[in-house]
C-alpha cells in the first residue's frame, strides 16, 4: 500500500520543533508530566506550551489525573528522535573529519601514555598489594613483573577496544581531545575499534608504527589504523 508522503511530511513536520521532541523525551523519561511539570522543564509560556501540545496531539495523551503520556505513536516518535540523534552524530563526525586536522603523533603518544600509565597503575595495584601484605621471598618483584606485563596488555586491548568502540575516545583521548573516527565516515563499531587497538600489543607496537610510517599517510600513522579503516581526529585544532 501506497504512503501517503504528505502525511509523513506532517509527521517530519511535528518532530521538527526542537520543543516537541524536548516533550516527547521528557515524557519518554518521567512516564508522564503534568502541565505546570512541563512549564517549569520547558521555561515557556503557557500559551507556547498549548500551542506545541495541540501540535503533538496524535503522539500525547492524558491520563485520568489531567497529565501527558506518550501514545504508541508517541512511543514510535521518540524511537525516531533517537535514531535521528545518532544519524547526527555520525555527520558531524564526518564532518568533523574532514574539516579538522589528524592528530598529530605527539598528541596520540601523550594520549596512549595517559592510558597506558592508568591501567598500568590498576595492574599493579591488582597483582601487587595483596601479596606485598604477606610477602615472603626475596625475589618476589622480579617474578611479578612478567605476570604484571602479560595483564597490562591485556587489560589495555580490552579497555581501549570498549571505550573507542563506544564513542571513539578513551579516557586519554579525552583528556588530549583526539577521537576515533572511521575514515569512510559512518559510526565507530566495537569490531573496528578492536582490529586498531591489536597495534597497541606492545611486541607488535614496533612493527605497527614502522609500517604505518612506510604507508607514508598522514591518516595512518600505524598500519592497524589501515587495516582497520580508521583514523585519528584532532577535536581541538580550532581552540588551539
Amino acid at each position: 500500500m501506497a504512503v501517503d508522503q504528505g502525511n509523513v511530511s506532517k509527521v517530519l513536520s511535528v518532530l521538527s520543533h526542537p520543543i516537541r521532541r524536548e516533550i516527547l523525551l521528557d515524557l519518554s523519561n518521567n512516564g508522564e508530566s503534568s502541565f505546570t511539570d512541563l512549564l517549569n522543564m520547558l521555561k515557556v509560556d503557557t500559551g507556547k506550551l498549548s500551542f506545541h501540545l495541540r501540535a503533538l496531539a496524535p503522539f500525547i495523551e492524558q491520563t485520568s489525573n489531567g497529565k501527558y503520556k506518550l501514545s504508541r505513536a508517541g512511543e514510535s516518535a521518540v524511537r525516531v528522535i533517537h535514531d535521528v540523534e545518532g544519524w547526527a552524530e555520525v555527520a558531524d563526525v564526518q564532518g568533523k573529519a574532514s574539516s579538522l586536522p589528524l592528530a598529530s603523533f605527539k598528541n596520540r603518544a601523550f594520549a596512549f601514555l595517559i592510558d597506558f600509565s592508568m591501567i598500568l597503575a590498576i595492574t599493579a595495584a591488582i597483582t601487587f598489594i595483596p601479596d606485598v601484605l604477606s610477602i615472603s621471598q626475596a625475589g618476589f618483584f622480579s617474578n611479578k613483573i612478567s605476570s604484571l606485563l602479560f595483564i597490562t596488555i591485556g587489560l589495555l586491548w580490552l579497555y581501549s577496544t570498549l571505550l573507542e568502540g563506544f564513542n571513539g575516545q578513551s579516557i586519554g583521548k579525552r583528556a588530549i581531545g583526539l577521537k576515533v573516527v572511521r575514515t569512510d565516515g559512518k559510526k565507530m563499531s566495537y569490531d573496528h575499534a578492536a582490529v586498531r587497538n591489536f597495534g597497541k600489543v606492545l611486541p607488535l607496537l614496533p612493527f605497527d608504527l614502522l609500517i604505518g610510517w612506510r604507508i607514508k599517510n598522514s591518516a595512518f600513522m600505524r598500519y592497524f589504523d589501515k587495516f582497520a579503516g580508521t583514523t585519528v581526529i584532532n577535536l581541538r585544532s580550532n581552540i588551539q
